[in-house]
């Protein structure tokens, strides 16, 4: 582990030109990407680095003018102008067109789940992605095995991350609503048989990412237009090959279930293995005022891991974009990530285009309101959903897009409890990462609420 930029990474310095690389190639990008994308497309954009084009052939020629060394006439600066920028429209229709067949072939090997309980979204409007963090180990590799215990030991699989990110295309915003996986909810066939009228939500995760669907929208009356699930190789893959994630840690951390061992403070730059440990830790400790201290607040600190978790992902991959990384990055995460078959290459294209200057620090993550409860058998400490205020947080995320619920989650006497009927408010909150649920009182309030100071941040390297 080391602090600061690693040796050899020049992502803060501008880049040599290489031997043999084109005149303006910023300029050249631009005008590729103005053609593509720009409000004016089909016209001839960035017209003045095709100008700066031309002057610099016409400085790297030769002094003497008029004629060639062969004796033939030479081309007039205008002439040049022409046939370079020709030669730069051919070159640009091979790159694009390279690019999109290469795309898709990068696209074809993502691994894709067929959905029958997600719902269409209606074309350029909101939707809901259900993104699934998955414990399986099946198909993990040797090391990984041994870190977190193989498919043989472990069996089946749960949801580590249940989030639903609620996306706005034409506001360009992301909400992530996240629910605890100790959240008891109403279970439907066939997980009713094995795992009673209620358990954790993360139980019904076992039957498939299907049946989770179906769990979600019966007891929460939200449609799930899309999945993406993502399993430990996914994620460590994701951030490896985006050579790490910066974080601050303020204190050294620990935890022992997860395998996180921070040593020493300060922003540091994590490989996939520790990133993922951040991801994981259920069981933090940091070390302040001379001894370790744990954080109590279990899955509710570690969903405010989470966010943080995704917004250095996210930062890093804004800030990484030459072509080897962007390879390197396709290439990985198709190994441990799998997409709904129902999300086009189409889809996926035009959202890169529209959040590719998006900001992460304005990701907004909210955690659904719950409290603690301990009623149901043999499940233990565990957690119902606290309503009004659940209501009024999905209401305003997801608006009229809710359905009624046909299977209500229970409260915590163990009845089906309807949510209320709610008003929108005016100024729904845009983050929050929740208040953390104690036995002593509820997480009722989706206001927002600043993580605690042990906990890590984003950072960028000095």
């Amino acid at each position: 582990m080391a602090n600061g930029r690693p040796p050899g990474d020049g992502s803060d310095r501008s880049p040599r030109r290489q031997r043999g690389k084109t005149a303006n190639e910023d300029g050249l990008s631009a005008l590729g990407r103005q053609m593509r994308s720009g409000p004016d497309a089909g016209s001839v954009a960035n017209e003045s680095g095709l100008r700066s084009l031309g002057d610099r052939i016409d400085a790297s020629s030769t002094k003497t003018r008029g004629v060639r060394r062969s004796g033939k006439p030479k081309w007039s600066a205008g002439k040049k102008t022409v046939v370079a920028l020709l030669s730069v429209l051919v070159l640009l229709a091979a790159v694009v067109g390279g690019g999109y067949g290469y795309l898709w072939y990068r696209y074809d090997q993502i691994n894709k789940i067929h959905i029958n309980s997600e719902v269409a979204a209606a074309s350029g409007g909101p939707f809901t992605v259900l993104v699934i963090g998955s414990d399986s180990r099946v198909g993990e590799s040797a090391g990984a095995a041994q870190a977190f215990g193989s498919a043989s030991v472990v069996t089946g699989q749960r949801s580590d991350v249940v989030q639903l990110w609620r996306v706005t295309p034409s506001t360009k915003q992301i909400q992530i609503v996240s629910i605890p996986r100790d959240t008891v909810v109403s279970m439907l066939p066939p997980d009713s048989t094995q795992y009673g009228t209620y358990n954790r939500i993360n139980s019904s995760y076992n039957s498939g990412a299907n049946q989770l669907v179906k769990t979600i929208t019966a007891n929460f009356g939200i449609p799930i237009n899309h999945v993406v699930q993502v399993d430990f190789s996914g994620f460590q893959d994701a951030v490896n090959a985006l050579n790490g994630i910066y974080l601050d840690f303020p204190y050294p951390a620990k935890d022992a279930y997860s395998g996180l061992d921070i040593t020493t403070p300060g922003c540091q730059l994590l490989n996939g293995a520790q990133a993922l440990a951040v991801a994981r830790a259920r069981h933090y400790e940091y070390y302040a005022n001379g001894y370790w201290q744990y954080d109590g607040t279990s899955d509710f600190g570690r969903i405010q891991r989470q966010d943080v978790f995704i917004k250095a992902l996210m930062t890093a991959a804004k800030s990484k974009v030459n072509p080897l990384t962007v390879n390197s990055f396709i290439g990985s995460i198709h190994e441990g990530v799998q997409i709904d078959d129902g999300f086009s290459f189409n889809q996926l294209i035009g959202l890169a285009l529209t959040y590719h200057s998006f900001d992460p620090t304005n990701l907004g993550g909210l955690t659904l309101p719950t409290e603690a409860a301990n009623g149901f058998g043999g499940l233990g400490d565990v957690l119902t959903v606290a309503q009004p205020a659940a209501q009024q947080m999905l209401v305003d995320i997801f608006g009229s897009s809710l359905i009624a619920p046909t299977n209500p989650p229970p409260d915590a006497a163990g009845y089906p409890n309807p949510p209320p009927t709610i008003t929108p408010t005016t100024n729904p909150p845009a983050v929050s990462s929740g208040t953390p649920t104690t036995a002593a009182g509820a997480n009722t309030t989706p206001t927002t609420a600043a993580p605690p100071s042990f906990n890590p941040t984003t950072c960028t390297p000095a």
